[in-house]
């Protein structure tokens, strides 16, 4: 009998080293979730962060090493994984993790990943996953409930914000180029679109990957508030089509990153009707809150747009990754994306996602966020992102009262302060000092992260250097909120106190 036989016969009852037993499956997982349990139990009480350096994280892997000849246990290998990532990781579901906007991960989204990935449905087409492609399209007409969109909307799940406002543009300039650019190209137009000075840098990835080129972009001016000066836009708009431009498309901002800043959608929509342009809203973070009590009544107007970006692995508290983008009318996504290759043969009577945007091959990350959405509701996601704005602007009231800090910015749920030391109150504004101030707050964000004890960013509001604390993240309590100052302050005194002590550039206080 030949070594081939031999093979073949054996893989009659094929065990390949992949291949688990239910009962052993069974066994690892159950051990898993009761590490995973206690360790996410004790992450209130641990370190935010051990900021190790590079050398250090890699070391706990053995980075070097060679590709294993033999393989291990799978068990072990759980469990010694699980410890390395508790034990080495930012973790953003601490309740003072305040830095980007990475929310506190849903227990409910951890389980939806995991029957996703056990069910392994490639949501491109629906003879491939009927049933995942019929809760992504319900997750859509909810995701377009929550935000005040038509539920006849069409839209997609995607990775994160920026392939969500990508898919918005690629529709945008199928629909308005005037020539059909998908065969053509864009050798035929110079096409120009709008953002205000605070768009998110996808834009700049967006002008890039299709064909416009940065310099494409007209940054428009925003106000004292980080909001897009309309009138500066219209301006803008009348000048490039005097210089023979086609104007085709304007990104107005629902929750800026740096502030939670909200452009006035409610203008920007006017001017694109008037001017027949493409209406995009960046959503990732503010989008969702739009049905909140309280709330900017501009964020509302964000159900005027075209198109609008969301991203449910922001406030909607799902695990990474989880984008979305709504569009006014779904047949545009469909014009900007099909094709129909000879292999292709589906039934036109149901949505195959291959055709609404870029992937043909899709994981079904819709199923953390319905699962999520059915297990709260509505309400329950409105009470959750209504206590984080609380908790917000708690931190700014505080910051006020506070003889130490100067606050800087509210807006959603992001506050921006900056830590200066009484004694130079007096000269705040000045160039010398300002510099002092913005080294000073630097340094003390490094500090902040450094210790452990709570997470920072930081943002540059007209022109300084600030601290910026976002609230996305349903563990976080008024106490975290009010432990956060005195941390803060306690590290301020001390940075301060160092860099005056550095002869090179002394400070010459206010008053002394």
């Amino acid at each position: 009998m030949s070594d081939r036989t031999t093979r073949l016969n054996a893989l009659r009852t094929r065990t390949a080293p992949l291949a688990m037993s239910a009962g052993k499956f069974r066994e690892i997982g159950h051990q898993l979730v009761d590490l995973v349990a206690e360790r996410l139990a004790g992450v209130p009480d641990s370190p935010l962060t051990r900021s190790e350096s590079p050398a250090q994280v890699r070391a706990v892997i053995g980075a070097e090493r060679p590709l294993p000849v033999e393989g291990e246990d799978a068990g072990s290998l759980l469990t010694e994984a699980a410890g390395q990532l508790f034990d080495h990781s930012l973790f953003n579901g601490h309740p003072r993790f305040l830095g980007y906007i990475t929310s506190s991960p849903a227990p409910i989204g951890m389980f939806g990943d995991f029957l996703a990935a056990a069910v392994n449905q490639n949501v491109g087409a629906w003879s491939l996953s009927p049933l995942a492609t019929e809760i992504e399209c319900q997750a859509i007409r909810w995701m377009a409930e929550m935000i005040g969109f038509p539920q006849t909307a069409g839209g997609l799940f995607v990775s994160g914000g920026n392939m969500a406002n990508f898919v918005g543009v690629l529709a945008a300039r199928a629909a308005a180029a005037g020539w059909n650019v998908r065969a053509e190209g864009m050798g035929r137009g110079s096409l120009v679109l709008y953002g205000s000075a605070e768009t998110h840098t996808w834009i700049q990835k967006a002008a890039d990957l299709f064909g416009f080129g940065t310099d494409a972009i007209r940054w428009i001016p925003a106000d004292a508030q980080q909001r897009m000066d309309v009138a500066a836009l219209r301006r803008a708009i009348e000048a490039d089509r005097r210089a023979g431009l086609q104007p085709f498309l304007v990104v107005g901002t629902a929750g800026s990153v740096s502030t939670g800043a909200i452009d006035p959608l409610d203008e920007i929509a006017t001017v694109c009707r008037e001017q027949a342009l493409w209406f995009h809203v960046d959503g990732c973070y503010g989008a969702v809150a739009a049905g909140v009590p309280g709330v900017p009544e501009s964020l509302r107007a964000l159900s005027l747009a075209d198109s609008v970006a969301v991203d449910p692995h922001k406030w909607l508290y799902a695990p990474v990754e989880a984008g979305c983008v709504l569009v006014r009318d779904g047949e545009t996504l469909r014009r900007a994306f099909s094709y129909h290759p000879a292999y292709y043969h589906f039934d036109e009577q149901v949505v195959n996602f291959f055709e609404l945007g870029p992937q043909n091959s899709r994981g079904f990350r819709a199923l953390k966020v319905w699962l999520a959405l059915r297990q709260v509701g509505r309400d329950g996601y409105r009470r959750m992102i209504a206590d984080d704005i609380l908790l917000a602007e708690h931190l700014y009231e505080r910051v006020s009262r506070h003889p130490e800090f100067e606050p800087v910015t509210q807006s959603l749920s992001i506050t921006t302060f900056r830590y200066v030391p009484p004694d130079l109150r007096p000269s705040a504004g000045g160039d010398d000092t300002e510099a002092y101030l913005d080294r000073l707050n630097r340094e003390l964000l490094v500090a902040v992260e450094r210790s452990g004890d709570a997470f920072l960013s930081s943002a540059v509001v007209n022109g300084r250097f600030a601290l910026r604390a976002c609230v996305v993240n349903f563990h976080t309590s008024l106490g975290d909120i009010e432990a956060l100052l005195p941390l803060v302050s306690r590290l301020g005194r001390e940075i301060d106190a160092a860099l005056r002590r550095e002869p090179a550039e002394p400070l010459v206080a206010a008053g002394h």
